[in-house]
């Protein structure tokens, strides 16, 4: 190819890119596009700057949670599908996050989505928060915890009714107490 061919194409490539990535930055610094992601559901709070009312450093982090919830967590990590045993958890109680333990979910709303992930048509009211999570190059909406900002897994809209939502969270960010019988 001649040099002028070349340096045409590679010239054309390189604001291709950079046009791509400035639309991303543009996008990636506005509140999530509602026909792209799910809207923040009754019970949860959304917003770009976030304080939570537990707060530790990394190092106070690591001692407090086992190695696969610190990645989950305070990494945004995510658990292999399948392999949280509160996948198969059915009786009455309560989900929480397992780094602050705020209660989330009622066992009432957890459904089998056959994801492999613990699954929940709704949180409880004020204790989970949502922002637009645009990694792995997809629009997702990330959901996390009111009170320690700790990532419990992701939004979606194909849940069942009531609420036609699906909250899909990793197990190990979470413990179970079952209800007092």
């Amino acid at each position: 190819m001649n040099t002028r061919r070349r340096l045409f194409v590679s010239g054309g490539s390189a604001l291709a890119v950079a046009a791509a990535l400035t639309r991303w930055r543009a996008f990636a610094a506005t509140p999530g596009d509602a026909a792209a992601a799910p809207p923040p559901a009754a019970g949860t709070a959304s917003g770009p700057a976030e304080h939570f009312e537990v707060v530790h450093t990394d190092a106070e982090w690591r001692k407090l949670l086992t190695p696969a919830q610190y990645d989950v967590l305070r990494n945004a990590g995510t658990e292999r599908p399948f392999t949280s045993p509160l996948n198969d958890e059915h009786r009455a109680g309560a989900f929480a996050c397992a780094a602050c333990a705020l209660k989330l979910f009622d066992a009432r709303t957890k459904f089998d989505s056959g994801t492999g992930w613990p699954s929940f048509y709704a949180p409880l009211e004020h204790a989970v928060a949502t922002h637009a999570d645009l990694s792995f190059g997809m629009i997702r909406t990330e959901v996390h915890c009111r009170r320690c900002g700790g990532h419990l897994g992701h939004l979606f809209d194909d849940g069942p009714k009531p609420t036609g939502l699906r909250y899909c969270m990793n197990g190990v960010a979470m413990t179970f107490t079952p209800s007092a019988t």
